[in-house]
């Protein structure tokens, strides 16, 4: 299991849909004795977490589903360039068509000036 492998610390924040398996009493248990806290949308509110689909959506569909991963290294690798390419050079229309580093900045500066 995860919690195993990985020895989570407290705050560790895990989201999930609201699948039955995740909602059970038995796995809110499980998190609540690892200090793990949950995740979940609202019945009926599928856009609770969305900023958080959305990239994981991105992540699977742009970047892991085009490349094989024989291990665990090397999928760890792919996930953190993946992340420091949507935060730096992937342009985010919400954002200007700036990538999330450098909308940042942006704003920073007018706040500045301001």
């Amino acid at each position: 299991m995860a919690i195993n492998l990985r020895q989570p610390g407290e705050g560790t924040l895990f989201h999930s849909d609201r699948g039955s398996q995740y909602t059970s009493k038995k796995y809110r248990k499980l998190l609540s004795k690892h200090k793990i806290e949950a995740s979940m949308s609202s019945v009926g509110a599928c856009l609770d977490n969305a900023p958080v689909e959305r990239f994981f959506g991105s992540l699977k569909n742009e970047w892991l589903l085009n490349v094989v991963h024989l291990t665990r290294e090397s999928m760890a690798e792919d996930v953190k360039a993946y992340i420091r390419y949507y935060n730096h050079d992937r342009l985010h229309t919400a954002n200007e068509y700036l990538s999330p580093v450098n909308f940042e900045n942006s704003r920073k500066m007018v706040s500045c000036l301001t």
